[in-house]
């Protein structure tokens, strides 16, 4: 923890001044886990609010966050620091902050941590004698790797519903049955879509187990909130191709595999969300016909769902579209790998011009992975298209035009809708190999106004 040297000075501070500051919640979670500190929360008891953000102020730059000093920010070279005095929360309003916030020094340890989430973030440790103190069981619970909520006041942030999966994402826990079902009595409707992507951000993106946290996601009832995720249990796959189950489980599988190849995405956010949402279209086609399960058109099926499903999840412009290219062509590769005999090279500069290869490659590798059997090492599929990729120039993105709309203004064709469809036309004839230089497509050009 790069600003462990800061948390020293002001427990030392502290201390001389007639208090004790203790570092509260994920921090001792993750020292006793013995992994690498992210943020320092510390929190002082025994001192007046203005007495603790003096104390701060010879730290380093403070930001009043809280109410009445009941959360200050300190920003140090080496990185923030928060500190938060014991307080008292009362539920005012919808949400994850709609809470009335009042400072208490003198609130002691045990009712301080009583607001915290789950016991394992309800140790307090003193950072000058190492001391923990456990007032909720954290400790045993971290052991058992299990997540309890601390007390009945849980319920008031529907946040904690996502940050339970969350935490099963990163850690691979299991949620306590009684804190599961405290759960499913939560409202996420009261949450904004920007903490609802940050979650779900944290499952699929930073989590080691992203298939765990949608399980996580289902336990909790979190999953009626995303009917298009839900929708998937149940639904039955032809297990010849799908020895692993319903829709849902093979949509776990596929998370879990696809963190394999997560360090090679160039946005793992897109490339994770395809991951989840490939699948999306079997809740709507999957027939059984012929003697067997079949879901002809789920690919397509699936992009407005995966459009609906965004709406709700991030407010952030152009994902949509992007990982709903991604679960359109997701079964590309395998078809074009069999198919390849007969595959044209106009075939595969088109499909550059639909969706990034590489990242295609990744969510159709991670959807053949999630089926509970060995995959070849490496995947023939991906392997073929990508070589077959760098050979027409098209592995990293689409064919750039060969003309332009200055072309046509140089050879005296005025501005308006025909520049527009010779330009259209002259891409299609280059998508084909008809024409291959910038060189042929003037010479195509200057026939046409001939």
């Amino acid at each position: 923890m790069r600003t462990w040297p800061h948390v020293l000075s002001l427990a030392r501070a502290a201390r001389d001044a007639g208090g004790r500051a203790f570092l509260v919640g994920g921090a001792v979670r993750d020292r006793l886990l013995g992994l690498p500190g992210r943020d320092a929360d510390i929190e002082v008891h025994g001192l007046a609010a203005e007495r603790v953000a003096a104390l701060a102020a010879a730290v380093g730059k403070v930001h009043l966050v809280g109410r009445q000093f009941a959360v200050l920010h300190v920003a140090t070279p080496e990185g923030q620091v928060e500190i938060s005095l014991p307080r008292r929360e009362s539920k005012t309003g919808p949400g994850h902050k709609g809470f009335a916030v009042t400072a208490d020094p003198h609130l002691g340890p045990r009712e301080a941590a009583r607001r915290r989430d789950f016991t394992v973030n309800s140790m307090l440790e003193d950072p000058l004698t190492g001391e923990v103190l456990d007032p909720w069981s954290g400790r045993q619970d971290l052991g058992r790797g299990l997540l309890r909520h601390v007390s009945p006041a849980f319920a008031e942030d529907p946040l904690r519903v996502l940050r339970a999966a969350r935490f099963v994402a990163r850690f691979g826990w299991r949620i306590h049955p009684e804190t599961a079902a405290l759960c499913r009595s939560l409202d996420l409707d009261e949450l904004p879509r920007e903490r609802i992507a940050r979650e779900w951000r944290e499952i699929l993106v930073d989590g080691a187990h992203p298939g765990l946290g949608l399980l996580a996601l289902e336990e909790c009832g979190a999953l009626r909130q995303f009917p298009e995720v839900a929708n998937l249990r149940g639904v039955a796959q032809d297990p010849r191709w799908h020895p692993e189950g319903d829709v849902l489980t093979h949509t776990v599988l596929c998370l879990e595999a696809a963190v394999h190849v997560r360090p090679q995405m160039e946005d793992p956010w897109v490339e994770m969300l395809a991951v989840l949402a490939h699948d999306f279209g079997k809740a709507t086609t999957t027939r059984f016909e012929r003697g067997r399960w079949r879901c002809l058109g789920h690919d397509e099926a699936g992009v407005p769902l995966t459009h609906a499903f965004l709406a709700r999840v991030t407010p952030e412009s152009g994902v949509a579209e992007r990982v709903a290219a991604l679960v359109r062509e997701h079964l590309r590769p395998g078809q074009l790998h069999h198919a390849r005999e007969q595959v044209s090279a106009a075939a595969i500069r088109r499909l550059a011009t639909r969706v990034p290869l590489p990242a295609l490659v990744r969510v159709a590798w991670a959807d053949a992975a999630g089926r509970d059997e060995d995959l070849p090492d490496p995947w023939p599929s991906s392997v073929w298209l990508l070589e077959q990729a760098a050979a027409l120039g098209v592995e990293d993105a689409a064919p750039e035009p060969f003309m332009l709309g200055r072309d046509a203004l140089a050879l005296g064709i005025p501005p308006g809708p025909r520049v527009g469809e010779l330009l259209r036309r002259a891409y299609e004839l280059q998508l084909d190999g008809a024409l291959s230089s910038r060189e042929a497509a003037l010479d195509w050009l200057r026939v046409q106004i001939a």
